[in-house]
C-alpha cells in the first residue's frame, strides 16, 4: 500500500495561477501512540546496517518496499537525510564538512556518581555526565566520537512485529481519514 494514496484528497492551486488540481492532503501527520511503542510484544529491535535504506528494511521485515513509511513512522523519521543512519561515506563526509577538526575535543565527560552508574553495553553512554575541562576525572570526547555516538543511536530502531502489520495499516487508514 503506497503511503500517499491513503490520504484524503483536496483541491489545490499548486502554481497559484487558477489551475486547480486534486492532490493528497500531505499536511496530515500521524504519530504512533506511546502506548503502542511501549508494548514490546508488538515491537522488534533492529540494527540498521550502514547504507541500508528504509525500503530495504521494509522488504526484509515486511516483504515489500511499500512499507518503508511504516519503518520511518515507527521511528519518528521525518527527514531521512538527517533522521536516518548514514552510509560510512556519507558519515565521513558529514563529519568532515561539519568540523574543521574532527579529532578536536567536543566535550569532557565522566561516570556519574549517582543514579544509573553501570552501562547496558558498549553503546550506552547514559551513565556519563558532561563536565568542565578542569575536572580531574573528565575524559575528552572528540567531535568524531560524539557524532559516531549519535549515528549509532540512529542505527538502533524499533519495528512493528510483522504479525501486527494488517491491524496497524487499518488503524493508520482510519486515523489519516479523520
Amino acid at each position: 500500500m503506497a503511503y500517499f494514496t491513503q490520504f484524503p484528497k483536496l483541491i489545490y492551486d499548486v502554481a497559484g495561477n487558477g489551475n486547480e488540481k486534486v492532490v493528497p492532503d500531505i499536511f496530515r501527520r500521524i504519530k504512533i501512540r506511546d502506548k503502542v511503542k511501549d508494548a514490546y510484544a508488538l515491537l522488534d529491535k533492529y540494527d540498521v546496517e550502514p547504507g541500508e535504506k528504509p525500503e530495504e528494511v521494509a522488504f526484509k521485515v515486511y516483504g515489500s518496499t511499500d512499507y518503508w513509511w511504516v519503518v520511518c513512522l515507527m521511528n519518528n523519521v521525518v527527514n531521512r537525510y538527517h533522521d536516518w543512519p548514514k552510509s560510512y561515506q556519507q558519515f565521513e563526509d558529514y563529519v568532515n564538512e561539519k568540523y574543521d577538526n574532527p579529532a578536536g575535543i567536543h566535550h569532557y565527560e565522566k561516570l556519574q556518581s549517582s543514579g544509573k552508574t553501570e552501562s547496558d553495553g558498549p553503546g550506552d553512554f547514559g551513565v556519563y555526565v558532561e563536565v568542565d575541562s578542569t575536572d580531574t576525572d573528565g575524559q575528552s570526547v572528540s567531535n568524531y566520537e560524539y557524532e559516531q555516538r549519535l549515528e549509532d543511536n540512529k542505527r538502533q530502531i524499533t519495528l512493528l512485529n510483522p504479525s501486527f502489520l494488517p491491524s496497524f495499516l487499518d488503524e493508520f487508514r482510519r486515523l489519516v481519514r479523520k
